[in-house]
């Protein structure tokens, strides 16, 4: 082979490297250095060129990708195999590129391998084929990377454990938390009772402590007609007691259902269904929820309208959490219409809040209706999302839609919205009736 030829080359291999190695190296150059068919295979799987255009787009991605790292830098050592076959028109060249950049602070090395096939035709050197490989170190005689391979694998299966058990750790702690959550909602809640748990129980205390004192006094009257013989008047007197003390029976029971329907609340519960008055459930939390926000701002008032269906018999369901479904959907109700009123300040606006139940063939319908502020339509998909609240800081967890969306899909019911910006919201609860028990 003449120098000439020897020297074209050489310069050959190097302005091919350069197409890899320097990014300022123009591409332009590179139909002149390669045949139209072109094949090699890079140092991944899906690196299968076949043709100039394959090629081109491959040096491409390899600039962008080293322009994203730290310190790149690529250095061409020189050849440890140059072979000239075929009558001195085709050569091979086999040599390394040593990589290196910058990772997380730490350098990294990338011993590249490359083998290039060149032909003479028409008096210059053109590449024919090319394959870039990466050198990895074993152990020796560990050829196929066995040993290293089962090394990997311990060691990712031990990554893999101290991963799971980390995972364990957090799901137990994210229930915990969520536990804590949940209750801290509940006892929330239960806070907002408390006035109207007092408003509620005061009047079946006050019934019981004046029958009391008036059968205290009908006994003392009665004694006195004993005394003096007359069994019929006495006898009068003692029905009139009768009567009273069946009406302290009557208002203790009803102050024992508010006690224990509140413990109820406030208790985690069985989780077990059991036939409920769904509309005496809904109108006592709808007193409860109300006179609670009046105890604790005596300037709010709304107008309270209910319309529950008669028909509508007893219906299995878990009651202390249908209950706290029914006194969110109130305390937001309520919320919303003050809220409106102190924007609006006009004496024209009257907030109402309505509730109505409706029982359809295999289904009870609840529905709460306000006239207050509605929900902006921007976060109308957001308000069942946990810890989501429109409310100011303070005035809201972002747990009590959440909570209630996921009691009503346990009954495998609905909870749905419908409402206008400024003008009203209504929620609708929609459980199916599998079971319907006599009253």
């Amino acid at each position: 082979m003449t120098d000439q030829k020897k020297q074209l080359l050489e310069k050959t291999y190097q302005d091919w490297m350069a197409l890899f190695l320097d990014e300022n190296t123009p591409l332009d150059k590179l139909e002149s250095l390669v045949i139209p068919d072109i094949m090699g295979y890079g140092t991944t799987v899906e690196e299968k060129v076949f043709g100039v255009v394959a090629l081109r787009d491959l040096i491409l991605l390899g600039r962008e990708q080293g322009r994203n790292l730290e310190d790149m830098q690529m250095q061409l050592k020189q050849p440890d195999l140059r072979r000239i076959i075929s009558g001195n028109d085709m050569a091979i060249y086999a040599g390394e590129v040593s990589i290196s950049y910058k990772l997380a602070g730490i350098t990294n090395h990338i011993p590249l391998r490359i083998s290039t096939i060149f032909i003479y035709q028409d008096d210059v050197w053109k590449v024919t084929h090319w394959h870039g490989s990466v050198g990895v170190e074993t152990e020796e005689g560990d050829t196929w990377h066995a040993d290293e391979l089962q090394l990997k694998n311990q060691k990712l299966e031990k990554l893999v454990e101290e991963r799971t058990a980390e995972l364990k750790q957090s799901i137990a702690d994210l229930k915990a938390t969520q536990t804590q959550l949940i209750h801290a909602e509940k006892m929330a809640s239960l806070g907002e009772l408390t006035a109207g748990i007092a408003h509620e129980i005061q009047n079946p205390l006050n019934f019981v402590n004046n029958f009391s004192e008036v059968s205290s006094e009908l006994i003392a009257e009665m004694n006195e007609e004993l005394d003096t013989g007359d069994l019929e008047e006495a006898k009068a007197i003692s029905v009139d007691i009768k009567q009273n003390l069946e009406k302290i029976t009557h208002h203790g029971k009803r102050a024992d259902s508010i006690v224990k329907g509140m413990l109820q609340h406030s208790s985690s519960g069985t989780g077990k269904k059991e036939p409920t008055d769904i509309n005496q459930l809904t109108d006592e939390y709808f007193r409860l929820a109300y006179h609670g926000l009046r105890a604790k701002d005596k300037s709010f008032n709304a107008t309270l309208e209910t319309d529950y269906d008669e028909n509508l018999k007893k219906v299995d369901v878990i009651p202390q959490d249908i209950g706290r479904v029914i006194l969110n959907l109130f305390t937001n109700a309520f919320y919303a219409v003050d809220e409106k009123k102190a924007k609006l300040k006009s004496e024209d606006y009257k907030p109402t809040v309505s509730v109505s139940t409706e029982k359809t063939k295999d289904k009870v319908i609840i529905i709460v209706r306000d006239n207050g502020l509605g929900i902006p339509d921007q976060v109308r998909d957001k308000i069942f999302q946990p810890f989501f609240t429109t409310k100011p800081t303070g005035k809201g967890t972002g747990l009590g839609l959440s909570m209630s969306y996921d009691i009503i899909k346990t009954h495998k019911g609905t909870l749905e919205v419908d409402t206008e910006s400024g003008t009203y919201t209504e929620f609708k609860i929609i459980l199916p009736i599998k079971k319907t028990a006599t009253p």
